[in-house]
């Protein structure tokens, strides 16, 4: 081990705006957008947001503050802020992957930056730091990890290491000292926290577990500096996380090029609100109908390989062949691909056609697999191979990544617009205003100028 703790904790204290190179900043700006999207939109149409709402009001957690939740009428406590706004912003599936950590890292960070930032009063240069920070952290730490093994031992790396990564935002607000970094990291080892049990019965947990995760990590830079002694070698400790997360962590992996290789710019987005781990199936089958010219009664057989940490998620057709709820819809390769070979495309508003009798039908046609070509040599998990069968013979494509990725990353105005498609039926014209704003946050002299632009 090499002290991996510390080393994170004096990267967060001593990183300046003016030491993240210009193209990291806008990829921070624009993840950050496309993470308020989902909230926005999570906030009005999302199944499981009236049980939060209840849940707050219930245990008087409910009470005016001074934070934002985006898509709100109200203003809240900033640990609330937190939480509601991770789970809102994970709810829909639909926001931005780590492909090497196979974690989500807008989720837990961005709702803690920007809940601290309106705490202290931040600028927006302050929080696009911080912002940045939170990713490096978390990103490094689901890296080293080992997505694999960490998925096989039940965990979700986007609530555990991001616990991590948010505490890493708000410790960066709060201008904390390397030594109380460390105590908050060694506090966020205590509540980093999230199971993949979800996947049974598709379960709210994954959203909540996501939210709890950005308000730890407040809580943990908050104890910290209130000069709470938070335990040491939080990662690298005899059982901290890397131990006792993992059964195949590779601890060099938190901090290889730390400083000069941003894992911020290995950050992708998505096209479709589902799991990562279908996408490159979908991109697939969306193209090959196109091509083919392919309707649904010509389909005699449907195969997807992916690789094993999608048939984790994804692909277990005992259970995910005919989901009955949103997140079972979301983690089914059964139900994705169904909608994209039916229809030629996918988004929020198919979720009402869990159910169908013509979707179901098509859904028996499909097989998914394990793909060794997939696994061996790659650095990251997401392909897919998509073999479709008809009377006229068999169509086979592998697409080693899906889009969205960073060699495919949409450009700004295709960005803008997958943003405005989710805010403006909740912000109505504000949406405009609220993209314009997130997109130039380095002029704001306070944060919340711009983030007051997402209350309804």
């Amino acid at each position: 081990m090499a002290h991996e703790t510390a080393t994170l904790a004096a990267y967060v204290a001593d990183l300046k705006y003016s030491d993240i190179p210009p193209e990291v900043l806008e990829r921070a700006k624009v993840l950050t957008l496309d993470f308020l999207g989902s909230t926005i939109r999570a906030r009005r149409d999302a199944e499981s947001t009236p049980s939060l709402m209840k849940m707050l009001e219930a245990l008087a957690l409910d009470g005016k503050g001074e934070a934002t939740v985006f898509g709100d009428t109200k203003t809240w406590t900033p640990a609330v802020a937190a939480l509601l706004n991770g789970a809102l912003g994970h709810s829909l599936d639909f926001d931005d992957t780590h492909a090497d950590s196979s974690l989500h890292p807008s989720a837990p960070v961005v709702p803690a930056a920007f809940a601290v930032g309106e705490m202290v009063g931040a600028s927006g240069r302050d929080v696009l730091t911080a912002i940045v920070a939170g990713y490096e952290v978390c990103c490094r730490l689901g890296n080293a990890l080992d997505p694999t093994s960490h998925y096989a031992r039940g965990f979700h790396p986007t609530a555990t290491a991001g616990t991590y990564g948010a505490a890493a935002a708000a410790a960066k607000l709060f201008g904390l000292s390397k030594e109380q970094i460390v105590s908050a990291f060694g506090v966020s080892g205590s509540q980093a926290a999230g199971s993949l049990q979800f996947l049974v019965n598709g379960a709210w947990n994954k959203r909540y577990q996501v939210g709890a995760a950005a308000m730890n990590g407040v809580i943990a830079a908050t104890l910290a500096r209130n000069d709470f002694i938070g335990s040491s070698e939080a990662v690298e400790g005899k059982h901290g996380l890397l131990v006792g997360y993992s059964d195949d962590a590779h601890p060099d992996k938190a901090v290889a090029g730390l400083g000069s290789t941003y894992e911020t710019l290995k950050i992708g987005v998505k096209p479709y609100p589902s799991c990562r781990y279908t996408h490159a199936a979908i991109d697939a089958l969306i193209a090959m109908r196109r091509e083919h010219n392919l309707t649904p009664d010509q389909i005699r057989k449907v195969e997807i390989g992916l690789h094993r940490n999608g048939i984790t998620l994804t692909g277990d057709a005992a259970t995910k062949r005919h989901p009955t709820s949103v997140v079972g819809g979301q983690f089914s390769m059964f139900f994705t691909g169904a909608i994209a070979l039916d229809q030629g495309h996918f988004g929020w508003d198919d979720y009402d056609r869990l159910g169908d009798a013509a979707i179901d039908a098509l859904a028996d046609k499909f097989d998914v697999v394990q793909d060794d070509r997939l696994e061996v040599g790659r650095t990251h998990p997401f392909g897919a191979r998509v073999s479709i069968t008809t009377d006229d013979g068999t169509h086979e494509r592998l697409y080693a990544d899906p889009s969205g990725e960073p060699t495919s990353f949409p450009d700004a105005k295709a960005m803008q617009q997958k943003f405005l498609t989710l805010a403006r039926p909740v912000l109505d014209k504000r949406a405009d205003q609220l993209a314009d704003a997130i997109l130039t946050l380095e002029r704001f002299d306070r944060v919340e100028k711009a983030t007051q632009l997402g209350r309804q």
